[in-house]
């Protein structure tokens, strides 16, 4: 196998994420994009030891495996990975790769350990409660596009106006704003100019409150692609600060008076907001957030509890999904003894709380929850929610896992993990370790990080008794994970015991 050459090949399996192995006359090649039995053509792109990792070039056959996809845009749109499958059977895919990964890293351990496969989204379209959708163009000096970026580029965009993953509230709103911005020049990530960079809407399953905000760099002289616009008036010359404010604040309240007149099947809109972002990075932040119309917040509801969220505040991106995810985790923890007088006597940490909703699951059976979280954001959103439900034993601290936990005096319990996708910091693991605590939970959305801190765990005394997915995000690559852990002192002569 060497670099540059094309090969023919049937795809075996797809290992996660989204890495399909290919057989071939000159070995095993990894190609992404693809679906089990699919026969391809590729072209070499690394090549050691008769191994190799190659680009798609052509589906030549397809997989058994595949229907028509529902999506027009799949292929194009590099967001979904397995929307031609059928569910049942990209559920199996999510499964097996999970129970692979598991099994990889369980094999050392004595102890037999239950994998319940996977629990699949009660809803598998319209699932999403946010989306970042970004202005570009689809090839270079296109007409303007809004939606997502293309399969296998950092720069060409595809309008998604008839994305599946969103309800017909997002493609409303996404239609609409492309079109109303006809015209207007979009951010160019290599020259750092140009005025519209993206366009963000959340939106409640519960309650159907939308809230939506308009990206845009603080150069509104750049909003014409050219000097003249269609009427003639020569946008980008205007010299006069005010003048430029002026014209800026017309079309944005031109737009925000269009949103307004839509209608939704379920939804209703709670705020829109005007975001400044004139950072290079290709993020969606805020330099300055202006409302132009009700709240910069809205309200969902996740079992039983209310959780006030803002534009950036962290939440599970599939809120039926989340339910399932969150009664499976608390299912996990099980029954947490109760005192003598009746009371709870435990304390559980959350770490890495995002906005405290598994905190407040676990407060009413607990004697206090302390959450920890980096993003101040975060912290500030998961204070306000658990004073809001009525739930007076969370303490919620901003920081650094890793430099938080020397400064808590309380000890745990339990201690509920879920990280973000590059899993625990090496040194915070040794600390969690260190407590010692009989059970752990460890909620993970990236299974790999989850086995390379499994390993860890492993020689720290902890070992596997249950694990299930949770589909979150179907018809992409992505799957959660839930490990229950228990810790397991060694034996080593009567009355004495090991760590």
């Amino acid at each position: 196998m060497k670099k540059g050459q094309v090969l023919k090949g049937i795809v075996e399996k797809v290992d996660f994420p989204n890495k399909g192995v290919v057989l071939t006359e000159e070995g095993k090649c990894i190609v992404k994009g693809v679906l089990p039995g699919q026969k391809i053509t590729l072209v070499v792109q690394k090549a050691r030891n008769g191994r190799g990792e190659g680009r798609l070039l052509t589906i030549d056959e397809k997989s058994p495996l595949e229907r028509e996809s529902p999506c027009p845009h799949f292929g194009a749109c590099g967001g979904c990975t397995y929307i031609s499958m059928n569910y049942a059977e990209q559920l199996k895919l999510k499964e097996a790769q999970v129970c692979q990964l598991l099994n990889g890293v369980l094999t050392r351990q004595e102890q037999e350990w239950r994998f319940e496969g996977i629990k699949g989204s009660p809803v598998q379209t319209g699932y999403r409660n946010k989306m970042e959708f970004s202005f570009g163009d689809e090839f270079k000096d296109g007409p303007l596009a809004l939606g997502m970026h293309k399969r296998g580029s950092f720069y060409d965009i595809v309008t998604v106006k008839e994305c599946q993953i969103v309800d017909e509230a997002y493609r409303k709103i996404l239609t609409l704003t492309r079109d109303f911005f006809e015209g207007c020049s979009f951010y160019h990530k290599l020259r750092h100019t140009g005025y519209l960079r993206h366009l963000l809407v959340r939106k409640a399953a519960r309650t159907g409150e939308i809230l939506l905000a308009l990206v845009t760099t603080s150069q509104p002289e750049f909003g014409r692609k050219d000097a003249k616009g269609e009427d003639g008036k020569a946008w980008a010359n205007l010299n006069a600060d005010r003048d430029i404010q002026r014209e800026e604040d017309e079309k944005l309240n031109a737009w925000k008076d269009e949103l307004l007149k839509l209608q939704f099947e379920h939804g209703k809109i709670a705020g829109i907001l005007h975001i400044i972002n004139d950072s290079l990075a290709d993020v969606v932040q805020s330099d300055r957030t202006e409302i132009l119309y009700g709240q910069d917040f809205f309200y969902e509801e996740l079992l039983g509890l209310k959780f006030k969220i803002s534009v950036f505040s962290f939440f599970q991106t599939n809120s039926l999904g989340a339910e399932v995810l969150y009664e499976t985790a608390r299912e996990y923890i099980g029954d947490l003894s109760i005192g003598e007088k009746g009371v709870p006597e435990k304390i559980v940490y959350d770490l890495y709380s995002g906005t405290g909703t598994i905190a407040q699951l676990m407060a009413p059976v607990a004697q206090k929850v302390i959450g920890v979280e980096i993003v101040e954001e975060a912290v500030k959103s998961a204070r306000k929610n658990a004073e809001m439900n009525g739930l007076h034993n969370c303490e919620f601290i901003v920081g650094d896992v890793l430099k938080v936990l020397d400064e808590i005096e309380e000890k745990p319990d339990v201690i509920i993990l879920d990280p973000p996708r590059d899993g625990v910091h090496p040194k915070a693991l040794k600390k969690i370790i260190g407590y010692g605590v009989e059970k752990l939970v460890y909620i993970s959305c990236k299974p790999t990080s989850l086995v390379r801190d499994l390993e860890v765990f492993l020689e720290n005394g902890y070992v596997v008794e249950r694990a299930v997915a949770v589909d979150q995000f179907p018809w992409t690559a992505n799957v959660e994970v839930i490990i229950k852990m228990q810790y397991k002192r060694q034996q080593v002569g009567a009355g004495k015991e090991k760590k």
